[in-house]
């Protein structure tokens, strides 16, 4: 079921529930009272015959002018008069009209009382006149209350059908209008395929949260986008990357083999194969090591680790490997407590992603001093390597973590493009966070954020 209907038919429910309990209210009370306002004309009619039967006085032409012109004639009204001292006259005029004797009971004891029988409606009192004890009853039948009750009923039963129906329409017209921007949020979306990845859902003027989950959408659209892009530049640059040693290879085999050669041509050829089978070697095995911190489950992280000592482990490395390279170790901001240096995780591999951050900031900055600064905030290590190089160009920065891709100004530099990937792969499955900024002939600087190992 869709969400409008759902909402229509919950919100439907709940106010016919409403009207329901209402309208029930109203019945139960007004059905109520209809009995204690008749009981009450009764009892006066009681009281009033009681005057007119038992009493001889002046005032009683008065009481015969009121019940004349105010107390009108009820349906199958009759009055009974019981003289309490004369006991068997009592019991035959009890017995005649069918009167209950435990009701005259309690007419005697509590000097008035009331019951029903069917439709017909009976009020009593204890009346008292010259010392005699007499018990006055007057029945009659409430057809016209009964008649009003009906017409009540049917009337609640009718505006109940009609408020829920309106009720119901206004629902839908509001449905519609509250679900017209999600509509034309799914119909957009409808639009969206791999050859449209550039179209973005129009925002909402007047809705505050159509409009943040347009937003919501098209950031999303955005990582897609990029998604796709990232994916087809390593597509393009590895299979460039992967085919220049393969034509190498074969090309020296063609022409080695094209005619007989020296042994020291030959010699030539294989060592040429060589050097180019093992860029091919190294580049497979660069693959091979994405794929894999690309993957939670094939790496063990149960090591505890001092950041300090693996960071001047792989400044002892580096420095062998580019021996002209200045290399400034910072560690000013350590914390007095040296547990808060720790972190879990795989060694080899944050070795790898640190060195090759420090090797990277070493190879592009011509020998200028690199600064490395090692801190630690209540929840994290950190870590601050700086450079004064090339640095990276705005429009390549986008594509830095892409396999295989190399910024527009490294082309004298060797390398694959694939040391950026894999540190950030290492850090992501460390649960950590890599924010590379950069400015072109500036520098860059490149923070690795590790959560620091709590137990």
């Amino acid at each position: 079921m869709k969400t409008p209907n759902r909402i229509i038919l919950l919100l439907t429910g709940l106010f016919f529930l409403m009207l329901l309990g209402f309208g029930g209210f109203v019945y139960f009370f007004i059905n109520n009272y209809r009995y204690t306002d008749f009981y009450k004309r009764l009892e006066i009619r009681a009281i009033t015959m009681a005057k007119l039967e038992l009493e001889k006085d002046e005032d009683l032409d008065v009481v015969k002018e009121i019940r004349q012109d105010f107390l009108e004639h009820l349906p199958n009204e009759k009055i009974i008069v019981i003289d309490l001292d004369d006991r068997d006259e009592a019991e035959m005029v009890r017995l005649k009209y069918n009167i209950p004797d435990d009701f005259i009971e309690e007419v005697k004891q509590k000097d008035r009382a009331f019951y029903k029988k069917q439709n017909t409606f009976y009020s009593g009192i204890h009346y008292v006149q010259s010392n005699k004890n007499h018990v006055v009853i007057v029945s009659a039948e409430n057809y016209a209350s009964q008649n009003q009750l009906i017409k009540l009923r049917n009337l609640l039963f009718i505006s109940l059908i009609i408020s829920v129906l309106f009720i119901a329409f206004i629902e839908f017209y509001f449905s519609k209008m509250v679900m017209k921007p999600l509509q034309r949020i799914i119909d957009g979306v409808k639009k969206i395929g791999t050859e449209s990845l550039n179209y973005r859902i129009e925002e909402s003027k007047h809705n505050d949260d159509m409009r943040s989950l347009t937003n919501t959408f098209n950031d999303m659209l955005n990582r897609l986008e990029t998604s796709f892009e990232s994916q087809n530049n390593f597509i393009s640059n590895a299979s460039h990357e992967l085919n220049t040693p393969l034509t190498s290879i074969i090309g020296e085999a063609e022409v080695t083999l094209s005619k007989p050669r020296t042994a020291e041509v030959y010699t030539q050829s294989l060592q040429t194969i060589l050097e180019e089978a093992e860029k091919l070697n190294r580049k497979t095995h660069a693959l091979l090591l994405l794929a894999q911190t690309g993957y939670n489950g094939m790496i063990d992280q149960n090591s505890i680790l001092r950041m300090d000592e693996l960071v001047i482990e792989v400044k002892a490395t580096v420095t062998k490997l580019y021996p002209e390279s200045v290399i400034h170790l910072d560690f000013n901001l350590l914390p007095e407590n040296p547990d808060n240096l720790k972190v879990k995780g795989n060694e080899q591999l944050l070795y790898l992603a640190i060195s090759n951050v420090v090797m990277n900031a070493c190879k592009y900055s011509g020998n200028k001093q690199v600064d490395v600064v090692l801190g630690a905030s209540y929840e994290n290590v950190i870590l601050v390597v700086k450079d004064q190089g090339i640095g990276i160009p705005e429009q390549d920065q986008p594509y830095i973590f892409d396999p295989f891709y190399r910024a527009s100004n490294t082309m004298d530099y060797s390398g694959y493009g694939i040391g950026l990937p894999i540190t950030r792969n290492i850090v992501k499955l460390h649960r950590g966070r890599l924010i590379i900024s950069s400015k072109e002939n500036e520098g860059t600087t490149v923070e690795i954020s590790l959560p620091i190992n709590s137990n």
